[in-house]
């Protein structure tokens, strides 16, 4: 059998590992070469073996109800899987993948097949780093495979792998992946005379052979399994990228700095090191870095100093990054260098760091053949764009009261759900009050634009079934309110006002177990907008937007009614509430209790002496606005002690600030309230002085100025503008310095140090 079967483990994306599959397959012209792969691919490898620029990604989904798992299984020019595609059609072997499907139970959790199972079992590559002196298993493989003398690499390889193996025991993942593996090979070798080369993941080489040579010849072709009942599987291939591909973006596997592999790859260790250094100089250079050509000189000393001592007869790749960081920081570092470790940058990494990376990571981005294959959902994309006038670069203003425009933003606004790159929207309605109809968007033919859209087929044939399902997933499990009405949002936006009962449901079961005013009055205003303005968004005679402003109204009035605590600062969040509960009043009669039911609840939480101040001064402006007569006079004086008053006006203002003002020409509110505080003496001023800042800001600098003349007016005459003017202080500050004067007047005063008034 060891004359048959030759099992090659390798690294995924490692150039040193994939020439040598090709050396392997020229040397023993193989009848089959079997691949680490999702075997459900196998009836459609002619789409692989289409002029393709790599790196491309086999994508497969399972898709369960809302539930979408998704595994990606990427290759670039230098993957060893690549290699034995290519290399082995071309020697006439038969080529096939032998591992499980991505959709099936060994792969919950995991995003990447190709994730290097050595990295989970560390403890033998722990002890391989310190006996070598290296960081971690990048440096370590670097150092024992990609620049050492390719002399002898199949043996070190087969050592490497066992050492790893050897003291590891596979989960059950690992297990019935090759279990399902190995009924392969050994169907393979029943079937085949010549040669057969199994290149696989070098953590599963040991394993393969153990399994193989253990068990039974089987000649029967290994079945695929049956995907869960219920559940919708598939697979395309996607464009790939080097950014997706590095392991310091947080790819789960594969080499980092793919940019640098490539070129590897391409024209050896020191050809690399070169043309690296050229790129990152220029990039460094283009962002204002410094680099002089001292540095450089520096830099490559360095390199090849770090070389000899690291015992390698050409630059690695930490031999290359190390020697640059030495010459161009001069800069205390804040965190490790990121080569030192596995994973993604964080904030606060040097500059030049960054820019490092960034140069070795690349830019390339995979193309597919125009004869491959992809979802329905791609085609309707692309159709829509073109029917709608779309299919362009640049800025966008579109006017949603014109039916075509209108279209236009629903077709925008799905792709913003699926976070289609290149498109952007850069104003236009907002949940809430806002009614504008124009709409401002920027487009970029984004070269990322295809491989999401690819990747969103698992979510529907059509855009508009692929948003809603984003929609009904994020709304799955959700529990907070206001993540739930901006959802509600979205899908009017998207033309999917009469979204499933599902998210209808899910918002009206929050807001039934919402015990918070603030939670519940957005919402509120959010589905009352939608309600309203249906010439825009499209939903008129929604059953759904109208059963949940009921919902929200009667839940604000009810948890209004109950309230009661304490003095406090004005709570904005339940005022805001209120308001959103008169404008339902005012703007949806029938969806709502009588105004005159909710203004009498309204003057009964005026008067209740256990409600919080802000509220009860709501509760007055709701009362007012719906009708209901008040006394200003009667109802300032009842505002209670200096420290509730301005939480009480905070709260009278905000839900009934048109009518303050309608009525501030005959006195009212405004001047009762100026009566009172001119009664305060100054420790109750300074009390008072902070709330009725903020109770007053509810209204806008015109208004304000309008008070503020008749006030002046009723006293005699003078300059208003004075006293709305903006103190460049904070009003605290201010309201502590006025304190501490008083408390230093009666310190004073005590010593009898005050002379004719002064001190």
């Amino acid at each position: 059998m060891s004359d048959h079967l030759h099992i090659q483990g390798v690294r995924h994306h490692s150039p040193a590992c994939a020439r040598l599959v090709a050396d392997r397959i020229e040397e023993l012209r193989p009848a089959a070469v079997l691949i680490e792969g999702p075997a459900d691919f196998n009836d459609r490898l002619g789409e692989l073996a289409l002029e393709h620029t790599l790196p491309v990604a086999i994508y497969s989904y399972a898709s369960t109800d809302l539930a979408v798992q998704r595994t990606w299984a990427p290759m670039c020019d230098y993957s060893p899987e690549w290699i034995a595609l290519t290399e082995g059609r071309k020697a006439g072997a038969e080529v096939r993948f032998i591992d499980l499907p991505a959709w099936h139970r060994a792969f919950d959790g995991v995003e990447n097949r190709y994730s290097d199972a050595e990295r989970r079992y560390t403890d033998a590559t722990d002890r391989l780093c310190s006996a070598f002196a290296v960081d971690n298993v990048d440096a370590l493989w670097d150092h024992l495979v990609e620049v050492a003398d390719p002399e002898g690499l199949a043996e070190r390889l087969d050592q490497y792998f066992d050492i790893v193996r050897g003291e590891a025991d596979a989960d059950a993942t690992d297990s019935a992946r090759e279990a399902y593996m190995a009924h392969w090979i050994r169907a393979t070798l029943a079937g085949t005379d010549g040669p057969v080369l199994v290149v696989c993941g070098g953590f599963h080489a040991p394993a393969l052979r153990r399994l193989v040579e253990d068990g039974m010849a089987d000649a029967s072709t290994p079945e695929l399994p049956e995907p869960p009942e219920g559940t919708e599987v598939g697979g395309y291939l996607v464009p790939y990228s080097f950014k997706r591909l590095d392991a310091f973006a947080g790819y789960q596997s594969g080499m980092p700095s793919p940019e640098y592999y490539q070129r590897l790859w391409e024209a050896g260790p020191e050809s690399a090191a070169d043309t690296l250094v050229q790129r990152i100089t220029k990039r460094l250079r283009g962002r204002g870095l410094h680099v002089s050509t001292s540095d450089l000189i520096g830099a490559r000393s360095l390199t090849e100093g770090l070389s000899r001592l690291r015992g390698h007869e050409r630059p690695g790749r930490t031999d290359l990054l190390d020697g640059l960081a030495s010459a161009l920081i001069s800069d205390d570092l804040e965190q490790p260098l990121p080569w030192t470790r596995r994973g993604s940058l964080t904030a606060g990494t040097h500059p030049v760091v960054v820019e490092m990376t960034a140069a070795l990571t690349g830019e390339r981005v995979g193309t597919l053949h125009p004869d491959t294959p992809r979802p329905p959902l791609v085609d309707d994309v692309e159709a829509e764009m073109e029917r709608l006038g779309l299919d362009r670069d640049g800025p966008l203003r579109l006017d949603l009261a014109k039916p075509k425009d209108l279209e236009r933003s629903r077709v925008l606004h799905c792709m913003r759900l699926l976070r289609v790159p290149g498109v952007s929207r850069t104003g236009g309605p907002t949940a809430g009050a806002d009614v504008t109809a124009e709409e401002h968007w920027t487009l970029d033919a984004s070269a990322d634009r295809l491989p999401v859209l690819i990747e969103s087929g698992a979510l529907g044939a059509t855009l508009g079934d692929a948003a809603q399902t984003v929609l009904e997933q994020r709304a799955d499990g959700e529990k907070a309110l206001d993540a739930l009405a901006a959802m509600l949002f979205d899908a009017a936006l998207c033309g999917r006002a009469h979204l499933t009962d599902r998210l209808g449901t899910a918002v009206e079961s929050a807001v039934d177990d919402s015990g918070d005013l603030g939670e519940v009055g957005p919402a509120l205003a959010t589905v009352l907008a939608l309600w309203r303005h249906d010439h825009l968004f499209g939903t008129a005679g929604s059953n759904l937007y109208a059963a949940v402003v009921t919902t929200c109204a009667d839940r604000i009035l009810w948890l209004a009614e109950g309230l009661h605590a304490g003095p406090g600062p004005a709570d904005l969040g339940r005022l805001h509430a209120m308001r959103a509960l008169r404008d339902a009043v005012r703007h949806a009669p029938g969806l709502t209790p009588p105004a005159v039911s909710v203004a009498a609840a309204a003057q009964r939480i005026a008067i209740d002496g256990q409600a919080p101040p802000d509220l009860r001064g709501a509760a007055l402006g709701l009362a007012w606005a719906l009708g209901a007569t008040a006394n200003a006079a009667e109802a300032a004086a009842g505002a209670g002690d200096p420290d509730r008053l301005g939480d009480w006006l905070a709260g009278l203002f905000a839900v009934a600030r048109e009518e303050v003002l309608a009525e501030a020409e005959d006195g009212g509110v405004v001047s009762a309230v100026d009566e009172l505080v001119a009664d305060l003496n100054e420790d109750e001023f300074l009390v008072a002085l902070p709330a009725l800042r903020q109770a007053f800001g509810m209204f806008p600098p015109r208004e304000r100025g309008l008070i503020a003349e008749r006030l002046v007016a009723a006293r005699g005459g003078g300059d208003a503008r004075g006293l709305t003017a903006r103190l460049a202080v904070d009003p605290v500050v201010v309201a502590s310095s006025m304190a501490l004067e008083a408390r230093v007047d009666a310190a004073l005063a005590r010593e009898d140090l005050v002379f004719g008034g002064e001190s």
